[in-house]
């Protein structure tokens, strides 16, 4: 099922249940994926790694939100944003722990001969792709950091 049946069947199910935290993330998601659809102008279905893009950036937009009402003081909303985070982490595929992403990482130093933070460009590139969808931007950039220096 494409992950645009998969959202309406949940947003069914979150209005059934009177979800309204889990309907307003799916509805993000749902509105997200139409956007993404109109610019590009054609009516075409988004690959898999386009949908997954846009997941990952819905997700870390609502923890951003959330860390910053955190920092002042307003806990009142930032619990709705880690919830709706939650919700659509639903629809990513399963996340590599630390330790997982820092042996990948190590590969790709040993496959590229990268010794030093000058190093850093070549390898998060190659990081980033073959990690896609698996972990966070940031989580990649620390360990590749601690790795180089």
């Amino acid at each position: 099922m494409s992950l645009q049946a998969d959202i309406m069947t949940a947003m069914k199910t979150a209005m059934k249940a009177k979800d309204s935290v889990s309907l307003e993330a799916l509805r993000a998601i749902k509105s997200a994926i139409l956007l993404a659809q109109t610019e590009t102008g054609s009516k075409e279905e988004l690959t898999e790694d386009d949908e997954i893009k846009i997941l990952q950036k819905l997700v870390k937009q609502r923890k951003d939100s959330a860390a910053i009402y955190t920092e002042q003081g307003r806990a009142d909303l930032a619990e709705p944003e880690i919830a709706q985070a939650a919700v659509i982490e639903q629809f990513l595929p399963e996340q590599l722990s630390e330790e997982e992403v820092e042996k990948v990482v190590k590969d790709i130093i040993a496959k590229t001969g990268a010794e030093s933070m000058k190093d850093m460009g070549k390898v998060m590139g190659m990081a980033s792709k073959e990690l896609a969808g698996k972990a966070d931007g940031k989580t990649i950039s620390t360990i590749v950091k601690k790795s180089l220096s």
